[in-house]
């Protein structure tokens, strides 16, 4: 598993999981929503979030350009 897929699953059980906690425990917990889609929106035009770092240092790799250079 790469970088970038791991912040997808990551992002994903996040966002499930607070939408889940929000039904059955409190409605405060789509604040953890907002902030994981905050964190995505300002990713796509920094190419960096937090996660990536950890992951970074967990050992993952980063994806290969699947660019045929010449």
């Amino acid at each position: 598993m790469t970088v970038q897929k791991s912040i997808y699953l990551l992002a994903g059980v996040m966002i499930l999981g607070s939408l889940a906690l929000a039904h059955w425990v409190s409605i405060y917990w789509l604040f953890l929503t907002a902030f994981v889609g905050l964190n995505l929106f300002q990713s796509a035009f920094t190419n960096w979030c937090p996660a990536m770092s950890i992951f970074r240092w967990l050992g993952l790799p980063d994806e290969k350009s699947t660019c045929a250079r010449r």
